[in-house]
């Protein structure tokens, strides 16, 4: 199991270049990437959203990369014409304003388009250096998100088994229930009737009651639902939606077994067995 809750960060350094690159993920109902890569590297962003998205199944995901070059991979090239037209511009505004300043160094090098840079990175850097350090930090990520699913796998565990101990409590006062609801139904004939009461009619009525408020079926399908969630637990696949999917049907027969409680004993324990399932609904939200 997998939570969609990670991060990793890492870094790689030589004589040439400087990187740096952070992984990380939130929940999200679908797979969401986005990646922020220099300018010079924005072709390699599908590379790696094509990447990341064979490994990761679902969640917000964020890739940044940083990329400082250490060597002399940096161009600067002076464009000439520029120089003479800055020259030839000061010189005119000197004559229209009358001033004598000279025209100074600093000057020209801070006026735009005399210098030019050139920091294109080498396309290669990608295969060299990026996608290595992508793998490292993909590898740190999803040790967190392993780790962070085996405790989110393990309060899961300790929620279900609060459930499975009420549903048996709960199938142990559905035994009782049918001989309370037959002394319910006689007593209220023996108060109408007093001691002329007709056995066949209080059976009669008792069957139509059961037939109405019995809990039988739908014990049977909680605790198949119960089965299917720990199957699920320990899948290797994306179980999160399925999940989800379990603990809807699991909510409504709990709601339908509340709704048919006439035992103090029943509510309690459906009390219990929503909070414990409301847990879990949490905690699955955050699961792959």
């Amino acid at each position: 199991m997998r939570s969609m809750t990670g991060y990793s960060y890492a870094e790689f350094q030589d004589e040439n270049i400087k990187l740096a690159a952070e992984l990380k993920s939130y929940n999200n109902r679908f797979l969401d990437i986005s990646v922020s890569a220099p300018p010079a590297l924005q072709g390699a962003e599908n590379a790696i959203r094509k990447y990341l998205g064979d490994r990761i199944a679902r969640g917000k995901v964020e890739f940044y990369l940083k990329i400082k070059t250490l060597s002399s991979q940096l161009k600067v090239d002076v464009d000439e014409g520029a120089v003479f037209a800055y020259l030839d511009a000061f010189n005119r505004v000197k004559e229209l304003s009358g001033v004598k300043d000279e025209i100074s160094l600093s000057q020209l090098l801070r006026a735009d388009g005399v210098l030019n840079r050139d920091s294109e990175l080498d396309p290669a850097i990608f295969d060299k250096y990026v996608f290595p350090l992508l793998e490292k930090v993909y590898e740190e990520y999803d040790a967190t998100c392993l780790k962070e699913g085996e405790n989110t796998k393990a309060d899961i565990l300790k929620q279900l088994a609060v459930i499975e101990e009420n549903v048996k409590a709960v199938e142990e006062q559905s035994g009782r229930f049918e001989e309370l609801l037959r002394k319910n139904v006689y007593d209220r004939f023996q108060q109408l009737l007093g001691d002329a009461v007709d056995e066949s009619r209080v059976y009669a009525e008792t069957a139509v009651l059961l037939i109405k408020y019995t809990i039988n079926e739908e014990l049977v399908r909680l605790k198949s639902h119960l089965e299917a969630f720990h199957a699920a637990l320990e899948s290797d696949e994306p179980v999160g939606k399925k999940l989800d999917f379990i603990c809807q049907e699991l909510n409504r027969e709990i709601n339908t077994i509340g709704s048919k409680s006439m035992m103090v004993e029943v509510d309690k324990a459906v009390v219990t067995l929503k909070d414990a399932l409301e847990n879990i609904r949490e905690q699955v939200r955050n699961v792959v």
